[in-house]
């Protein structure tokens, strides 16, 4: 799995403002998990730096969030609460 920054790095300014509109833990997009596949090397290849929440969409498919590791390059690490 290629580095953080530097897949993170690769997505455009639109998916980057797009990211951290949702927060550390908000359901990606298609449209976002195709971009950190294409980001991280091509179809699939994010699949790593996404994981499924637990939760599911009305279509049934998983809802998925920033790897925590991820999350926290992004935004910093997380504050107890």
């Amino acid at each position: 799995m290629a580095d953080i920054a530097a897949v993170l790095g690769r997505l455009t300014p639109d998916e980057l403002d797009e990211l951290r509109s949702l927060g550390p833990n908000g359901h990606l997009t298609r449209r976002l998990t195709d971009a950190l596949d294409r980001a991280a090397g091509g179809p699939g290849a994010g699949r790593g730096y996404y994981v499924p929440n637990g939760s599911v969409s009305s279509t049934g498919g998983p809802h998925v969030i920033l790897r925590s590791d991820v999350s926290g390059w992004l935004f910093g690490p997380a504050r107890p609460a």
